[in-house]
């Protein structure tokens, strides 16, 4: 019996993470996607969060993957942590079993733990709306990608403490790495 499981990234993870962003993200006119050298560059950047980078392993191979990065929040009133998922991938020969779903929520689950409040997305509102994402403008924030309306999202996770305030609102910041993609 093939078993799923879902597991943060270990550092023996690196190169059949960037087969999986390699396959998942091929194009005819790219040699290597951009989205794995954004893996690359956040996984050696400050806004690297160890036990946010989730794979899936189905019958002990690295089939899937979700990455929640720390991004910024700025205001008025201050600085605030939030997270950026991105990229997500599954393996083309794994496609379509739910594995993408899985990882995604194993990362957001992840993230919840560590008592994370804010989780920002650039990508496909029907299939996001699947864990509670939604218009990031609704929730007040910006960012380089709000022009795209529907496509930037954002989910609030439930807090962990009594008592937390509400998410912050402002302009999501990404870092450096994600200027290239």
């Amino acid at each position: 019996m093939t078993t799923l499981r879902l597991r943060p990234e270990d550092p023996a993870d690196a190169g059949a993470v960037r087969r999986v962003l390699a396959a998942a993200f091929a194009r005819p006119d790219v040699t290597t996607p951009p989205e794995v050298g954004l893996v690359d560059e956040l996984r050696g950047s400050d806004a690297w969060v160890p036990p946010l980078a989730m794979v899936a392993e189905y019958g002990g191979e690295v089939v899937g993957f979700a990455l929640l990065t720390r991004v910024r929040v700025t205001s008025d009133a201050g600085v605030a942590p939030a997270l950026a998922l991105g990229p997500v991938a599954v393996a083309p020969h794994r496609q379509r079993i739910g594995l993408g779903t899985s990882v995604v929520q194993a990362a957001l689950d992840a993230a919840t733990e560590l008592g994370e409040r804010l989780v920002v997305v650039l990508g496909d509102p029907a299939y996001y709306r699947r864990f509670g994402f939604g218009r990031a403008d609704e929730l007040g924030l910006t960012s380089p990608w709000s022009g795209l309306g529907e496509p930037w999202q954002a989910l609030t996770l439930p807090p962990t403490t009594s008592g937390e305030g509400p998410p912050p609102r402002g302009e999501v910041v990404f870092p450096p790495p994600w200027s290239k993609v």
